[in-house]
């Protein structure tokens, strides 16, 4: 991880911005705080007085990050929260586990919600403790949460294993869509009788409602935060639901508020072949051993494992896998150099280094549940969408030709929702005002695309976007001047100049 100087602000360029005027939609009513009106200046930061009982957990983290752990000597202390489960069928009743990490010396709590399908918060939290400025880190003591069903929080951890590995398997460009439709069934079937009622639980907005039990647990009147990918929707739900509670916010990364499900999983598979676009150039500059071939060669390969798969321990290295996998490995910028080995490995028969970027979602790994499961699981609680299989088969020959590298998974993965119940309808009220809040999109984010971020950005009522130029997903501890900005605004109140644009 890159660790970043604060000169590199004069890196940073003002650009206009070309963001259009979107109206946003919402679907469930909260009336739990009044609503603020008029412009709002950024909010004073809050010595915080914690309720919760830390303890000492460096060593567990390091393990938990395994041989990615960042260098340096930073002390980890853990800590769990009981939050209401607050399912459908019992509304307000029940409790969940939470689990909690803290990173810092500052006396101001900065929470860190990341991705439902991605590293747990925690670990998150962990990671950018390394790569944010050190005087971030004696402003803010950065609170990791494992969002519900991640993580170290009451997991969940209901498809079977052998419905994960068929699912990450599953080959999208297979001219019949019975062996994807049967491994979501099974995992749909099991779930559904694994939870129960808990099922209906484990979504973003019900994740919002955790972290205003954590603001109180951590006796501060006002949230601030860092949302990455799915997380910046979790805060921007708290932020409509609590309007006068909300503090210093960064997103980086968010989803498109604009878009149904189709329009989003398009627009994803656009961002993944921009992404990897620029992961070819990147082998060049590089002088990687793909050469100027990584579209050719991984397309070849892709057709080989097609006609005769890598049989290995835990994923046999399918083209449904090497697809997963490739898509994983370009979210991850800084692991770019072992994605590009791991395809080179793959083409002489060695699987396990490119099944190493996805097995992470389909087994227990350094003591950190499957990441499918939860991630499934929220996804399809956070939408009433289901596509008919007919129309996925539709967009699946249609995408396939359009975005010929991804387009196809990104179709078929709209099956994943199908078999599994369509939650209640959440109406989630209109926020009117708000102080800035500080929107990062990413170039070539193949999980939360540019424009998406930029329309996110666009609909909150005082959103100031900053745009990175680079790939990957999230800017923060990539990007010296975005993240030199973040850390400008969150420890300096100091609110950038709308459309700012960080180089490459």
């Amino acid at each position: 991880m890159l660790l970043v100087a604060l000169s590199a602000l004069t890196a940073c360029s003002a650009g206009p911005s070309t963001r259009p005027v979107i109206a946003v939609r919402g679907d469930t009513e909260a009336t739990e705080t009044s609503q603020p009106s008029g412009p709002r200046d950024v909010p004073p930061l809050e010595n915080y007085g914690s309720q919760l009982s830390w303890s000492q957990c460096t060593e567990s983290t390091k393990l938990r990050m395994g041989g990615t752990a960042p260098a340096g000597d930073q002390n980890y202390e853990c800590a769990r929260l009981t939050v209401k489960l607050d399912a459908t069928g019992r509304p307000g009743r029940g409790s969940l586990g939470m689990a909690l990490l803290r990173v810092g010396t500052g006396g101001s709590p900065l929470v860190v919600v990341g991705d439902a399908d991605g590293e747990p918060g925690t670990l998150k939290a962990a990671r950018l403790a390394a790569s944010l400025p050190p005087q971030l880190l004696s402003t803010f003591t950065l609170i990791g949460v494992d969002r519900r069903g991640t993580g170290k929080s009451d997991p969940v951890q209901c498809v079977p294993e052998v419905a994960r590995v068929g699912i990450v398997e599953s080959d999208p460009d297979s001219a019949d869509q019975d062996d994807m439709l049967e491994w979501v069934g099974r995992a749909s079937h099991e779930c559904v009788l694994d939870l129960e009622n808990k099922l209906t639980a484990v979504d973003s907005w019900r994740t919002s409602a955790d972290l205003e039990q954590l603001r109180e647990a951590l006796g501060v009147g006002l949230l601030n935060a860092i949302g990455v990918g799915d997380g910046s929707r979790v805060l921007t739900m708290y932020a409509s639901r609590y309007p006068d509670r909300i503090g210093r916010i960064v997103l980086d990364g968010a989803p498109d508020p604009t878009l149904d499900v189709p329009g989003v999983a398009e627009a994803r598979a656009v961002a993944a072949e921009a992404a990897f676009s620029a992961f070819e150039k990147d082998c060049v500059a590089r002088g990687c051993p793909l050469g100027a071939d990584a579209t050719k060669r991984f397309t070849a390969l892709v057709g080989k494992l097609r006609d005769k798969p890598v049989r290995g321990n835990d994923l046999d290295l399918t083209a449904g896998t090497a697809v997963s996998a490739v898509l994983a490995g370009l979210a991850d910028r800084p692991r770019w150099p072992a994605l590009a080995d791991a395809i080179v490995a793959a083409e002489g028969g060695n699987a396990a280094p490119l099944t190493d970027f996805v097995r992470r979602h389909v087994v227990d790994r350094d003591d950190n549940p499957p990441l499918l499961d939860a991630a499934m699981v929220t996804a399809c609680n956070d939408t009433t969408t289901r596509i008919p299989p007919e129309r996925v088969k539709v967009m699946t020959e249609d995408w396939r030709s359009k975005h010929p590298l991804f387009g196809s998974w990104f179709a078929r993965r709209m099956l994943q929702c199908g078999p599994f119940p369509v939650p209640q309808a959440v109406k989630v009220p209109k926020l009117s005002s708000a102080p800035p809040i500080l929107v990062i999109s990413t170039a070539n984010d193949p999980v939360t695309p540019q424009g998406g971020t930029e329309r996110a950005a666009q609909a909150l009522p005082a959103g100031v976007l900053v745009g990175w130029q680079g790939s990957g997903h999230g800017a923060l501890g990539q990007s010296a001047c975005a993240t030199t900005v973040a850390h400008d605004f969150l420890a300096n109140a100091k609110v950038p100049s709308g459309g700012t644009v960080c180089p490459p």
